[in-house]
């Protein structure tokens, strides 16, 4: 292991908190943002969907530039769209100007997370051992001291711009400074960090029916996880008759927990490999579901959404592994093309559940989801591809020498 791994590891989980922080600070002072612009109850879906339909966009146009950029060319500029953006959105005095923001903001995202996880990968690859689960525990991290920065801002009642800005000027720098450690697999082109893995270049296609069981397994996990952001809170309150600050309380456990979940994770995946590890996710998860439908109160319904954050943790930067595993010699591809999954069970769970809720039943509405995710169970064979086995004991990638950082290190 060398220190240009070390420090390439380091820099990109803190490039995954960051984008962690801004994300929570737009989610969670979204009621704030509508005031502001004074977006109407109709028009706000609208704006919120644009979101994630241009991530989807952005991780499409990823995939093509990868292929002439590397990726931490791409991350180290896309993070700044993003915080900038993130500005916009508190700065701005028309609607108009929520949209560019927002727009911007979207199409950044798409490249920032396509880009990340590609890096993350490679990463992985380099060392040879499960570390993917870490950088997504970086990121619940950072949504942890975003929603907590939010929480501030709104009980101060600061103003959107006074509430990001010292956000921005902390986090910028700090992700450009960063960024000159991140570490890209070997290219040749003078852009990366040089032969990180032996043969770890683009090439090869990447076969989607062969990514379609991952893609399904990211749009259920969110659609799971859209599910608990959405809907925690009106459920425990409404359905199962909580306080209205107790039923705050569901989003944050889950949030812990879905940190606690990868901080470990990665262990659980070296002893007993990726299928074990994802089975099990999608059984508590499931099962968390079920105690949520069938809770008979508010501390039983709040016991399902912590057996939530602990099996849902694990399935997306799972997938993003076994994608580049499947695609050794396409993992860039293969991993913007499953980014895409995640914007679509985004933009279906909260939907779905809304309108089974209203057409049915909020409890059986909580079963959808279970199923959904108990379909991971399936496609589990899926994250085990032949090559590149190194979850649990199993054989281990061919390293080549480490050359410079993308810094010139």
């Amino acid at each position: 292991m060398t220190d240009v791994l070390r420090r390439g590891r380091a820099s990109l989980a803190f490039s995954f908190f960051a984008q962690g922080v801004a994300f929570a600070l737009l989610v969670t002072r979204i009621p704030a943002i509508q005031d502001r612009y004074g977006v109407s109850d109709a028009l706000l879906p609208a704006f919120l969907a644009a979101v994630p339909i241009l991530a989807g966009v952005g991780s499409v146009t990823t995939e093509r530039l990868v292929k002439r950029i590397p990726p931490s060319r791409l991350l180290r500029w896309s993070q700044p769209v993003v915080l900038l953006a993130l500005l916009g959105v508190g700065a701005g005095e028309r609607t108009v100007e929520l949209g560019v923001a927002l727009a911007a903001f979207g199409l950044a995202v798409g490249a920032l997370d396509a880009s990340m996880n590609m890096l993350g990968v490679s990463l992985q690859r380099s060392y040879g051992r499960s570390i993917m689960l870490s950088f997504h525990a970086a990121y619940s991290l950072g949504g942890i001291v975003g929603a907590s920065l939010a929480w501030v801002g709104a009980h101060w009642d600061l103003a959107l711009v006074v509430s990001y800005l010292p956000v921005v000027v902390v986090l910028l720098p700090a992700a450009l400074v960063g960024s000159r450690w991140y570490v890209d697999q070997g290219r040749g082109d003078g852009g990366g960090a040089g032969a990180v893995v032996a043969g770890s270049g683009e090439s090869g296609p990447v076969v989607f029916r062969m990514l379609l069981p991952l893609c399904l397994v990211m749009t259920f996990a969110y659609i799971g996880d859209s599910t608990v952001s959405n809907w925690s809170a009106k459920y425990l309150q409404d359905v199962l008759g909580s306080s209205e600050q107790l039923a705050t309380v569901p989003y944050n456990v889950y949030m812990v927990t879905t940190l606690l979940g990868r901080a470990i994770g990665d262990v659980g995946v070296r002893r007993f490999g990726a299928v074990v590890v994802v089975r099990m996710g999608a059984l508590v998860a499931a099962g968390g579901f079920a105690v949520v439908a069938g809770a008979p109160g508010a501390w039983v319904g709040m016991v399902g959404f912590t057996l939530l954050g602990i099996g849902l943790c694990v399935l997306v930067p799972q997938t993003f592994a076994a994608a580049g595993r499947l695609f050794p010699g396409a993992s860039d591809t293969a991993v913007a093309r499953l980014n895409v999954f995640n914007y679509v069970g985004f933009l279906i769970g909260s939907p779905l559940v809304g309108a089974l809720g209203d057409a049915w039943s909020y409890r059986g509405a909580m079963l959808v989801p279970m199923v959904l995710v108990l379909v991971t169970l399936v496609y589990a064979r899926s994250f085990a591809a032949q090559s590149d086995r190194y979850g649990g004991g199993h054989e281990r990638p061919r390293t080549a020498d480490v050359g410079r950082g993308s810094n010139g290190l």
